[in-house]
């Protein structure tokens, strides 16, 4: 399969949809209007495309995880000298999407304009990596797909890969007992408690205002590009990937090899890598179906216009008695409960290393 001039792999999540015997509606219906969109706008952006600039979509475009309600949130990724044209590329990018989102992105400023790649690569860690650079360094890598010529989205990538790999001693040269990527696992968590900081945050500075939709996306999507990230970097030891013909992770010290594995594994979506994993795992069928099944009916409740708009404008002292946020909440528990079901199973190795690496 190519997708947008990118090799990819056959999708896990079908496979293993096709092993269970069973059919995620409102998960094949969201691929289904993500892919749509995107089609529209690659569309009207086409004379956008360089060698050096691309447009990157994130969030649940860039998922497949798109329902009616959904915004759109971009990033016109410039990787090349400064030049006072961009701004208005820009602007002219902003005023396109912006015919076919539903409203505008979020209000921190972190999406709908410019990012320049050498704050990406360089800035990680460190009192210049803020919060919104953080953000798109991380989603960059789990969340995120170049809505034109992919030139400038691969080199990025890449490069940021490449950062993690070589600058992880541990990793480099195989020491210990585990080979997990530590400087990427490490990053993947602080953006991940970052998140969560976040929606305090946001819930106070806002007075409520949203922090319903917002809770339950952190318990459900915000948590699934999390998993993503933490089962990547598990992958690496318990060598995912050794399905459909393909080979499994490279031997250790070979870092060209790990940086192209890594960068190929992170092209795909959220749901996808966690579908690798469990089809890797035949014992946790009962896990996946639970995970899949909980996830499918969260976006079954975003689809759902009026649930949606209920739970938008939900104030929070009424979310006790309210029947659709019980109701997403009873999905956030069922959901958690697959994924302790996954991370805790020792069977597969993924105890040891969330113990390990997850806990200590």
């Amino acid at each position: 399969m190519v997708k947008l001039g990118i090799e990819m792999p056959p999708s896990f999540l079908d496979a293993l949809a096709e092993r269970l015997g069973v059919e995620w509606g409102n998960i094949k219906a969201a691929q289904a209007r993500g892919q749509a969109k995107k089609a529209e706008i690659r569309s009207a952006l086409t004379e956008f495309d360089s060698d050096d600039t691309v447009v990157v979509v994130f969030g649940s475009l860039a998922r497949d995880e798109f329902t009616e309600g959904s915004d759109i949130d971009w990033t016109f990724l410039i990787d090349g000298s400064a030049d006072p044209s961009h701004l208005d590329l820009a602007r002219e990018i902003d005023a396109r999407v912006g015919k076919a989102a539903a409203k505008a992105p979020g209000r921190e400023g972190t999406f709908g304009t410019m990012a320049f790649s050498h704050d990406i690569i360089h800035q990680i860690g460190g009192q210049d990596d803020t919060n919104r650079n953080t953000t798109r360094r991380i989603l960059l890598l789990l969340e995120s797909e170049p809505v034109g010529r992919p030139d400038a989205y691969t080199r990025v990538v890449t490069k940021l890969v490449k950062r993690y790999i070589l600058e992880d001693r541990g990793f480099v040269r195989g020491s210990g007992e585990y080979h997990v990527p530590r400087f990427l696992l490490n990053d993947f968590a602080r953006y991940w408690w970052t998140m969560a900081v976040d929606f305090a945050y946001k819930q106070r500075t806002r007075f409520g205002e949203g922090a319903a939709i917002r809770n339950v996306k952190l318990r459900m999507s915000r948590k699934m590009t999390y998993v993503s990230g933490l089962l990547t970097c598990f992958g690496c030891h318990l060598k995912i990937g050794n399905l459909v013909g393909r080979p499994g992770c490279p031997e250790t010290g070979a870092e060209a090899e790990c940086i192209d594995c890594l960068r190929r594994r992170l092209r795909r979506t959220p749901l996808d890598i966690l579908a690798e994993a469990l089809l890797q795992f035949h014992h946790l069928e009962e896990a996946g179906r639970k995970l899949l099944g909980a996830y499918d009916r969260f976006l079954g409740i975003l689809s759902d216009t009026d649930q949606r708009n209920h739970l938008e404008d939900l104030p929070e002292d009424q979310y006790d008695r309210d029947e659709v946020f019980q109701e997403a909440r009873r999905v956030s528990h069922d959901f958690r409960r697959g994924l302790l079901q996954l991370f805790f199973d020792q069977k597969s190795g993924l105890f040891d290393l969330t113990k390990n690496y997850g806990v200590f």
